[in-house]
């Protein structure tokens, strides 16, 4: 990477000179370094949410430098591309699938989960460790989690195929376990090595801001992943005579990802504020409280009240927000506008009506429009 930075040591007459341009150089070359550090820090694998290569052709045999290409990875991601290269789309939609949940989960507060047109995706907020950020790391390793899994089901991946999950010691005898599960265990795996391999491949002194950084967000991965595995549960299907039920089949299925990003969103709620001890270890800092497991959220910073448009904090600002003129929650005017006030406007809007069924089988609806009243954050 060529960023233009020239940096050529040269002793010249005057006195002390030699010395002078030589701190000069040292300044320029840590400066280029850091400057490198954020662009690379700035990258994320969220990137493949939205990367047009993701699509099942892209992904030939020996397409390596397809791997090297994609923006966001890391070293160790790019060689489990190399290894797993079908896989790459399911992670791609793992990503989109939690983006989309965040975005659902965040849509009434300020901060709404918003991305911006770069291969950080969310842009400098992600930078702070924040309750957002622990919310966006834990749905974005369970999404992997769920589109791998289903997967396997699927057929789609050749090193994975149905679930091989034990019998459950509480299923009726008589009852069948078989079928085709999602993969869990798989899925469970593969996201713990590819999700995490970019924070395992750092190493930090003990007691940095670095390393609390990274051990809060491996520990808010695998909180994602455990709340995906915690909710996935046995469904079964009769076999029968006339619907009789005398002979059920069961496997084991996935919970509906909302039902995930619903939980998650509880656990953001109940975040627990952690800080580096003396052995450099993530610690509860309010020890009244009870101690956060491996199934909770954890952050390390406080959240920026994300009011005002901030390039420092990558704050969005609520300007131009809509808000419930109604509502005393997040999402009324007098919160999401930090005191601002708000606009009112009419506008026009189109929705279905007049649904009637029809035999047999669809449903025919009419669209009518409506003037409503919008209110919208100065």
């Amino acid at each position: 990477m060529n960023l233009g930075l020239g940096c050529v040591c040269r002793p010249v007459s005057w006195p002390f000179g030699s010395l002078l341009d030589s701190r000069h150089c040292v300044f320029a070359l840590t400066l280029l370094t850091l400057l490198m550090q954020v662009v690379v820090e700035a990258n994320s694998w969220w990137s493949l949410a939205m990367n047009p290569l993701l699509i099942p052709e892209a992904y030939i045999i020996g397409a390596q430098p397809l791997c090297s290409q994609l923006v966001g990875l890391s070293q160790g991601q790019k060689k489990l591309c190399q290894l797993y290269q079908d896989h790459m789309q399911y992670i791609g939609e793992g990503a989109k699938t939690g983006i989309r949940e965040c975005q659902y989960q965040f849509r009434h507060r300020r901060w709404n989960c918003s991305t911006v047109d770069n291969s950080s995706v969310f842009g400098r907020v992600m930078q702070i460790g924040s309750r957002e950020t622990a919310f966006t790391y834990a749905i974005s390793a369970a999404g992997v989690v769920n589109a791998v899994s289903r997967a396997c089901r699927e057929g789609e991946l050749s090193s994975c195929g149905c679930s091989r999950a034990a019998r459950p010691k509480d299923l009726p005898r008589d009852w069948l376990w078989g079928g085709c599960g999602d993969n869990l265990n798989y899925g469970y795996r593969f996201s713990k090595e590819f999700v995490d391999a970019r924070e395992r491949e750092k190493s930090y002194p003990k007691g940095t801001y670095e390393s609390a950084r990274l051990l809060m967000n491996l520990h808010n991965n695998e909180a994602g992943r455990r709340t995906v595995s915690d909710l996935a549960h046995v469904s079964c299907k009769c076999h029968g005579v006339s619907g009789s039920c005398s002979l059920k089949t069961c496997w084991l299925q996935l919970a509906d990802f909302r039902k995930v990003g619903d939980a998650l969103k509880e656990k953001y709620d109940s975040a627990a504020a952690m800080k580096l001890n003396a052995r450099g270890k993530l610690v509860q800092m309010h020890s009244k409280f009870n101690a956060p497991t491996s199934h909770d959220l954890v952050y390390i910073e406080s959240s920026p009240d994300y009011c005002l448009k901030n390039q420092s904090t990558g704050s969005l600002g609520t300007v131009g927000r809509l808000c419930n003129k109604t509502s005393e929650g997040m999402d009324g005017c007098e919160l999401m506008c930090c005191g601002r006030g708000y606009d009112q406007y009419k506008a026009q809007i189109v929705e279905r009506c007049h649904c009637k069924f029809h035999w047999c089988c669809y449903v025919k609806c009419k669209r009518c429009t409506k003037i409503v009243d919008q209110f919208v954050c100065k």
